[in-house]
């Protein structure tokens, strides 16, 4: 099977990309792959290196949801029909919402990351303005998704409430995300420290939430502190009594290694359609700390330390009893452990894919 993906070089979209596509490679499957975004870095493409299968090809274009994209969206959409017509793959894979309108036989399948919309509503408590890049917007993502033959969200939570906001699809289907367990150490030795992974400009990451309360533990808090280099606006959320060390972003190995040191995660978002950076922390051995929204609760029921919903003294309240407590917190830290291992790893989500391009293409061949 050829199977043609896109995927963008911000954020979790291209770790799940590289969990997607090597999964897919490994059994077989034969991958063209384009990057939308921006250029990717040379570390960022490092584990393409050794797969034979897979055609990459990166471009500029830019992001539905970034400002100002809509003539950029246009021409990429003309780049996309070139390279489906020299490449003929039996399956497109999408993991933007405007390419799911693309005319062609080929079956679609668009994969709902994230949506301006919702998280607008979630972390402003309002509808987002009545512009004209919000009124384009919409209809994108509405036509992609209402012309895609398959719509998969990562969580239960995610695609109720993208059909709440967008309407009825063709079909769709929830497949969890997933990580590989061998890139993580759970047997680290632990420190008492707690770690928060996240892009700290981001308001639905709520970092402001560790910082807003007086912490009795040592917090590490990785993300970027601005939008991007030239952003002059930083965030006055690190602002704390010593306690607090922002580490900035880092790449995917330090990330792991500070993980495998750490005893406690703290997830703090209040808007997340899935959330790859707790399932890295369980995959690591941390007790999970984390923000009562729904689709935590979806995802990790009873297998988390849950404060109450965005509150930063009930957050600290919840550090300090397993930071207190070595015992309670390796009962939760292998609770998540065990948890991931189970339900949230690259391997399940291989085969629920693979079973989902099945079904299209026998359903296109009949």
């Amino acid at each position: 099977m050829h199977v043609l993906v896109t995927t963008d070089t911000v954020g979790g979209v291209w770790t799940y990309t590289r969990e997607l596509v090597t999964g897919l490679i490994a059994q077989g499957d034969r991958v063209t792959l384009i990057s939308f975004g921006g250029k990717p870095t040379h570390e960022q493409c490092v584990w393409m290196d050794t797969l034979s299968a897979l055609t990459f090809i990166d471009t500029d274009y830019p992001l539905e949801w970034m400002d100002d994209s809509e003539d950029g969206i246009a021409e990429s959409t003309i780049f996309l029909r070139r390279v489906i017509a020299q490449t003929k793959p039996d399956l497109l894979h999408f993991s933007q919402y405007c390419y799911g309108s693309l005319s062609t036989t080929t079956p679609k399948v668009v994969v709902a990351h994230s949506d301006v919309v919702s998280w607008w509503k979630t972390v402003h408590e309002s509808p987002p303005p009545d512009s004209s890049w919000f009124r384009w917007y919409r209809k994108v993502v509405k036509c992609g998704l209402e012309q895609a033959d398959v719509v998969v969200a990562p969580s239960k939570w995610m695609l109720t409430t993208l059909l709440g906001e967008y309407g009825p699809v063709r079909d769709a289907r929830v497949i969890h995300n997933g990580r590989t367990a061998a890139l993580f150490n759970p047997f680290g030795e632990k420190e008492d420290m707690v770690v928060s992974a996240g892009r700290i400009w981001d308001k639905g990451k709520n970092v402001s939430l560790l910082t807003s309360h007086e912490q009795m533990v040592p917090i590490c808090i990785a993300g970027a502190t601005a939008r991007n280099a030239d952003d002059p606006h930083k965030p006055d959320e690190l602002q704390n009594n010593g306690r607090i060390t922002s580490l900035g972003t880092l790449c995917e190995r330090e990330l792991s290694t500070l993980l495998s040191k750490s005893s406690i995660y703290a997830a703090t978002s209040k808007y997340e359609p899935f959330g790859l950076a707790p399932l890295e922390a369980a995959l690591s051995g941390c007790a999970l700390v984390m923000n009562d929204i729904p689709v935590f609760r979806e995802l990790w029921q009873n297998h988390a330390v849950f404060f109450r919903r965005d509150d930063a003294a009930d957050l600290a309240r919840s550090i300090a009893l397993l930071s207190g407590s070595p015992v309670l917190r390796d009962v939760y830290a292998k609770r998540a452990y065990d948890h991931a291992m189970k339900h949230f790893t690259t391997a399940r989500m291989i085969e629920d894919y693979s079973s989902l391009f099945r079904e299209l293409l026998v359903g296109a061949a009949a």
